[in-house]
C-alpha cells in the first residue's frame, strides 16, 4: 500500500447458495466505489467449491484480475534488489485501488474469456479468501420465504491485496466471525460482519507499515508437505521451476490450496511478487525489474536478488489458480496459457488430466503422475538429490508429532518449518550457482578452461529443459552473465558420486515406502487373532464333543434299565421254538439246528410234551443256548433212529429216499400261535448247489409222488450225500457210541454232524 492515498482492502463480501439461481453475491461490506467489483462475475464459484456441503467447514483460496484507475509510468526503480522493486510496484497498485475504475473496463480472471488489457487502466492481482458453512434451516429465527431446502449455505469472504495476510490470525479469525454469525441464527443481522472488516482494516494497515518486507508463512503445512510425499517434494519444487501445468486434486479445499501456497513458498520471495498470477496477459513484474550491480552480503534480501531471486514462475502466460473452479476451464485450455499451477474439487478433471495438465498431484491418494516422457526424465534425481532430500526427510520424521504436525516434538530448529525453507532456499542458490559455472564453461570451452561440470549433480537433463523456460530467460536477463563465484559455491550440498552409504540409504527407503514393517505386524496382528480364535473354537468344539457323548451315554444307560426292567424272566422249562419264535439275529448253525430238530421230531409223528408248550403270549428268551434248541427235538430221537433203519435202502445206491409227514397236532398248534409253518424254511440262507448225480429229493410233506414233485405247496429239498464211505464212517461212529454208553438219541453234536455232511439247496417250487 502506498503511503500518500489509504487502500480500500480488505473489503468483505457474503455470498449465498440460492437453491433456484445458483451462488450469488448477496452482500458487500467496505466497498467504496462498486465499480471496483464489477470484475468479479465468477466470484461466487470462487468462493463456493465443489463439495463444501459435505463439510461443516471449508476454506476457499482464490485469486482475482483486477483493473485500476487511469495507465500510469512505471516508478522508477534503483539498483536495488528486483524484490524491493517489485514492492515498490505493488504499493502504487494497492494505492491506485481505491481509485475508481470502470465496470466495463474489462473482466476478472473468473471471466469466461479473458480480455486482453486497454490503455484505460493497469490490472493486478488480488487475493481471497472464503469460509463456508451451512445452518439447518429449521434452526432459523426468521425464515426468508426463498429458502426451500433443508440447509442454508453461506461463505464470508475477505479480499486483499497480498496473500501473507492470510496465514496469519485472519484465518482463524475468519472462522470465529463465520461460527459466531450462524449462531446468531438470523443472517439479516450483519453487524458482526461490519465490525469485523473494520478491525481487519486496521490491523492489516498497520503490519503492513511495521513489516512490508517481512516474509509470513504462518500456518503453511511445509512439513506436511515434506513429510507425506518425501523425495517427490524435490520432484515438485523442480518441476515448478520448469513451469508444466501441475493440476492438485484434493476433496477438501483447504489442504488443496495450502499445499500449493506452501510449495510456491519454497522459492525465494516468490509470496510477496505475485502481481502477475491471476490472468495469463499479465506482465508487469519484468517492466520493473533491473540488474543489480551490487550487493550487500550482510543483507539476505540484497544476495538473493544479486543471485536473481525470485525466480519468476507466473508471467506472460501462467496462471496460478490454488482453486479453479469448472467455470475457468476455457483460460486453461486456450492457446495463451502455457504454464499453470491450479488446484480442483470436482473429480471430472480426472478423467481429463491428459487435457489439463502435464503433471497431476492426488492430494487424496498421495501420488505424482507425470505425463510427458520428456518431463519425467528431467526431473529425474541424481544421487546427490536424493542424499539431500532424504537427510532432509529423516530430520522430519524423526521430529514427527502426530498431535501437532506444525512443529518439531524436540521444540528444536532441526526439522522445523524454517529449517526445511532455509534448506530449499540453499539448495535453490547452489544450483543457480552450479547453472552459472556450467554456462560459463560452455562459453570457454575453446579456451580450455574448463574443470568439472558442477550442475551433473543436478541431473543434466533438468538443466536443459530449465534452460528453455521463461523464468529463466528473465533469470539471465537481469543477471550479472560472470556473478562471483565466491558468494555461494557453484556445487551441489550433497555433491559426490554414489557411495554404499547411498545404496544402503536407497535400499532402506524402499523398503520404507514399501510398508513392510506395518504390513508384516499385520499379518503378525492377524495371525495371532486367527490362532486365538481357532483355539477358542477348537477348545469349545472339543467340550461339545464330550458333552455330547457324555450325553449319549446316559441315554444308553437310562434306556437299558428301562429295557432290563420291561423284559420278562427267561422260562426255566425246555420250549421247542417255531419259526416266528425264532429271533431274527439267531446265528446260522442255530437256525439250522431248530429247523432240523423240527423235521425229526414230525417225521418220528411224536408230539411235543406238555410241560414244553407255550402259550401265545410267552415268547422264548433270547438269549436262550444253542445246545438247549438242538436238545428240544432230541428227546424221540429213539423212534427216529429206528424210522431210518427201517427205511428201504438198495445196495450200491447213492441215494437215499426219506418220506415225512406233517403232524396235525402241529399245523394245529402252530395256527393257534398264527404263525406259519414255512417261515423258517424261508428265512434259510440258500445252500450251495449240489453235485450232479448226487441228490435225493426230499417232499415235505406228503409222500414222494409224481404229482407232489410239481405241487407248489411242496418245497424241494436237494441233500448231496457223501456215498458209502460216508454212510460207513457214520454206522461206526453211532456203534462207538453205543459201546461207550453215550446217548445216540440226537444229541447237538450227531445233528450237528449231520447238518454239516448235508449241503441243502431249499428250491421254492412254483415261486
Amino acid at each position: 500500500m502506498g503511503n500518500d492515498k489509504e487502500s480500500s482492502y480488505p473489503v468483505v463480501s457474503i455470498i449465498n447458495f440460492n437453491h433456484a439461481r445458483g451462488p450469488e453475491v448477496e452482500q458487500w461490506i467496505g466497498v467504496e466505489n462498486e465499480d471496483d467489483i464489477s470484475d468479479w462475475p465468477l466470484l461466487p464459484f470462487l468462493a463456493l467449491t465443489d463439495g463444501a456441503h459435505t463439510f461443516s467447514e471449508d476454506f476457499s483460496y482464490f485469486t482475482l484480475k483486477h483493473r485500476t484507475g487511469p495507465a500510469e509510468e512505471p516508478e522508477e526503480v534503483t539498483e536495488a534488489a528486483p524484490l524491493a522493486s517489485t514492492d515498490a510496484a505493488t504499493a502504487g497498485d494497492a494505492a491506485a485501488a481505491a481509485t475508481p475504475a470502470s465496470p466495463t473496463a474489462s473482466t476478472a480472471s473468473g471471466d469466461a474469456s479473458p480480455k486482453s488489457k486497454t490503455s484505460s487502466g493497469r490490472t493486478s492481482t488480488l487475493f481471497g479468501i472464503s469460509c463456508t458453512r451451512q445452518l439447518d434451516s429449521r434452526e432459523l429465527i426468521d425464515r426468508p420465504a426463498d429458502v426451500t431446502r433443508s440447509t442454508v449455505q453461506k461463505a464470508v469472504v475477505v479480499i486483499a491485496d497480498t496473500p501473507t495476510v492470510f496465514f496469519g490470525h485472519l484465518k482463524e479469525q475468519l472462522s470465529a466471525v463465520t461460527q459466531a454469525w450462524f449462531a446468531q441464527r438470523n443472517f439479516e443481522d450483519l453487524d458482526i460482519i461490519r465490525r469485523f472488516q473494520e478491525s481487519l482494516k486496521i490491523s492489516l494497515r498497520v503490519t503492513a507499515n511495521d513489516d512490508r518486507e517481512r516474509d509470513h508463512y504462518v500456518g503453511l503445512p511445509l512439513r506436511e508437505l515434506v513429510y507425506e510425499y518425501k523425495h517427490q517434494a524435490l520432484v515438485l519444487f523442480k518441476c515448478m521451476l520448469l513451469q508444466p501445468k501441475m493440476l492438485f486434486f484434493g476433496t477438501r479445499g483447504e489442504k488443496l490450496c495450502m499445499t500449493q501456497f506452501s510449495l510456491i513458498s519454497l522459492i525465494p520471495g516468490l509470496l510477496r511478487n505475485l502481481r502477475d498470477c491471476s490472468d495469463p496477459e499479465l506482465d508487469h513484474y519484468e517492466s520493473t525489474l533491473v540488474r543489480p550491480t551490487s550487493v550487500k552480503t550482510s543483507d539476505r534480501n540484497s544476495l538473493l536478488s544479486f543471485m536473481g531471486l525470485p525466480l519468476q514462475i507466473f508471467g506472460k502466460g501462467a496462471l496460478f489458480g490454488p482453486y479453479t473452479p469448472l467455470q475457468q476451464l476455457d483460460i486453461l485450455a486456450d492457446v495463451g496459457t502455457k504454464s499453470y499451477i491450479v488446484g480442483s474439487t470436482n473429480s471430472l478433471l480426472l478423467q481429463q488430466r491428459d487435457r489439463y495438465s502435464d503433471v497431476l498431484i492426488n492430494l487424496e491418494e498421495k501420488t505424482v503422475n507425470v505425463m510427458s516422457p520428456s518431463l519425467r526424465t528431467a526431473l529425474n534425481l541424481s544421487a546427490a538429490d536424493r542424499r539431500w532430500i532424504d537427510s532432509l526427510v529423516l530430520s522430519v520424521t524423526e521430529s514427527w508429532d502426530d498431535a501437532d504436525p506444525s512443529r518439531p516434538k524436540t521444540m528444536g530448529f532441526v526439522g522445523s518449518e524454517e529449517y526445511i525453507r532455509l534448506q530449499f532456499e540453499e539448495y535453490i542458490l547452489s544450483m543457480i550457482s552450479a547453472v552459472k559455472y556450467h554456462l560459463y564453461l560452455e562459453r570457454n570451452a575453446a579456451a580450455g578452461n574448463t574443470e568439472g561440470d558442477p550442475s551433473i549433480d543436478f541431473n543434466p537433463e533438468f538443466v536443459e529443459y530449465w534452460k528453455k523456460t521463461e523464468n529463466f530467460r528473465i533469470f539471465q536477463k537481469f543477471t550479472d552473465p560472470e556473478i562471483p563465484f565466491d558468494l555461494v559455491h557453484p556445487k551441489h550440498i550433497m555433491a559426490g558420486g554414489l557411495t554404499v552409504e547411498d545404496v544402503q540409504r536407497r535400499i532402506a527407503q524402499q523398503v520404507s515406502e514399501l510398508g513392510l514393517d506395518e504390513k508384516l505386524s499385520t499379518g503378525k496382528a492377524a495371525v495371532a487373532n486367527t490362532w486365538t480364535a481357532g483355539r477358542t473354537n477348537l477348545s469349545l468344539a472339543f467340550v461339545n464333543l464330550n458333552r455330547n457323548i457324555e450325553q449319549y451315554r446316559e441315554q444308553r444307560r437310562i434306556q437299558s434299565e428301562t429295557d432290563s426292567t420291561k423284559s420278562p424272566a427267561p422260562s426255566i422249562a425246555p420250549q421247542s421254538p417255531t419259526g416266528s419264535e425264532i429271533p431274527a439275529k439267531t446265528g446260522y448253525i442255530s437256525s439250522w439246528a431248530a429247523w432240523a430238530g423240527e423235521k425229526r421230531k414230525k417225521i418220528a409223528g411224536t408230539s411235543t410234551p406238555p410241560s414244553e408248550v407255550t402259550s401265545p403270549d410267552e415268547k422264548p428268551s433270547a438269549r436262550s443256548s444253542i445246545f438247549s434248541r438242538w436238545s428240544k427235538g432230541s428227546w424221540d430221537s429213539k423212534k427216529d433212529q429206528e424210522s431210518e433203519a427201517t427205511t428201504p435202502t438198495r445196495e450200491g445206491s447213492q441215494e437215499i429216499v426219506r418220506e415225512t409227514v406233517w403232524d396235525s397236532e402241529v399245523k394245529r398248534r402252530s395256527q393257534e400261535i398264527k404263525t406259519p409253518t414255512f417261515d423258517v424254511r424261508k428265512s434259510l440262507p440258500p445252500p450251495p448247489l449240489p453235485e450232479k448225480n448226487d441228490m435225493t429229493a426230499l417232499c415235505i410233506p406228503g409222500p414222494i409222488t409224481e404229482d407232489t414233485r410239481t405241487t407248489p405247496q411242496c418245497w424241494t429239498v436237494l441233500s448231496c450225500s457223501r456215498g458209502k464211505r460216508r454212510r460207513r464212517r457214520e454206522g461206526e461212529r453211532r456203534k462207538r457210541r453205543k459201546e461207550d454208553g453215550s446217548s445216540t438219541r440226537g444229541s447237538a453234536g450227531s445233528t450237528l454232524m449231520r447238518m454239516m455232511e448235508m449241503r441243502p439247496c431249499l428250491l421254492p417250487a412254483g415261486l
